[in-house]
């Protein structure tokens, strides 16, 4: 049966005056779930390696390839100029030559997974925007994240968003342990990890309100920095990668240590508004277990995410007081 592989799984009548979505057509979650999610992880492979090898490795060969001719023919000017190149210096030119282009090979391979993600992440944070707004959930109180739990019912746009979401992240996990490993595998690894579980179990226990609105966070600034490194690979003038960089810091710090904070607020004070049972039969999973669990995963990611901002202002740090370009600590170089 590949009906589950294909559509949407669960659907009901749509609700009476819904606070949301009045239009869609809603659905209950499942364990067919798995399947739907199956086939956007593949999705996301393909697409993955269509907009890679057919669109950005081509440019950004085509784009540095050139660049590298035209400096390495002035090179041969300047030295026709000094009367001449001994065998000597022709051989160290060709091998000087040879390093560059196997550079020029590694930066048109790391553009494009790059691209990748640039194209994604884009995509993913305006559907996100999309169903946050006509969401019953703002900033201005985050009560209505808990408000009338459990939320059994997902409209399509929702119900679709979340899965696009956990699929994504499990596609990463198995780019990130099938390719060659970086300086911050492990980091990567935990937080896909803790993500993973934060999305399964939400959308497993009917939180799924939460889970919309931090992926919004975490979208938005995921943006700027595969943009910043796109210019930095491409070699185009670092003023304009060191802006989206700049785009990325202040992002990150509102997002991840501003607004989530807030959520986390929110998320510890949720025993005060939802009472603690378990009972499966209402969609109702809230337990004192839970309470701990889902709180201690939200900290862990922030404290993930310290780590990491710690890193970016040192990279700031050596843009605005030493004057040298952005690059990203993190993952810009393998083990």
């Amino acid at each position: 049966m590949v009906t589950p592989f294909l559509q949407l799984s669960y659907p009901i009548p749509t609700p009476k005056n819904p606070d949301s979505f009045p239009d869609s057509r809603y659905y209950e979650t499942g364990p067919l779930d798995l399947c739907f999610m199956i086939t956007l992880m593949a999705a996301m492979a393909v697409l993955r390696d269509v907009f890679r090898i057919y669109i950005f490795e081509p440019f950004a060969h085509w784009k540095l390839k050139r660049d590298l001719d035209a400096r390495w023919a002035e090179k041969r000017r300047r030295a026709a100029s000094a009367n001449g190149t001994s065998n000597g210096h022709a051989n160290g030119h060709a091998s000087s030559y040879s390093k560059e282009e196997k550079h020029m090979k590694r930066s048109v391979l790391r553009f494009a997974e790059q691209g990748w993600s640039a194209i994604y992440y884009i995509w993913q944070f305006a559907f996100g925007l999309y169903i946050h707004i006509n969401l019953p959930t703002k900033f201005a109180d985050l009560s209505d994240l808990w408000t009338e739990y459990p939320h059994t019912t997902l409209a399509a746009p929702v119900k679709f968003f979340y899965l696009m979401e956990i699929a994504c992240y499990m596609h990463q996990m198995l780019v990130l342990n099938a390719e060659a490993r970086r300086k911050d595998h492990w980091q990567m690894f935990s937080h896909h990890v803790i993500t993973i579980f934060l999305m399964l179990s939400s959308y497993y226990t009917n939180f799924t309100r939460i889970g919309c609105l931090i992926m919004v966070l975490m979208d938005w600034c995921d943006i700027w920095l595969p943009l910043a490194k796109m210019g930095r690979y491409l070699d185009i003038p670092h003023q304009i990668y060191d802006y989206a960089f700049a785009i990325f810091l202040v992002s990150w710090f509102i997002t991840r240590h501003v607004l989530f904070l807030m959520v986390m607020r929110s998320t510890w004070s949720i025993d005060k508004i939802i009472e603690l049972k378990w009972a499966p039969e209402e969609g109702h999973f809230f337990t004192k277990n839970f309470y701990w669990a889902f709180n201690g995963a939200l900290a862990a990611l922030q404290v993930l995410q310290c780590i990491w901002f710690y890193i970016v202002m040192r990279i700031a740090f050596r843009v605005v007081f030493h004057g040298e370009t952005a690059s990203d600590d993190r993952s810009d170089e393998e083990e």
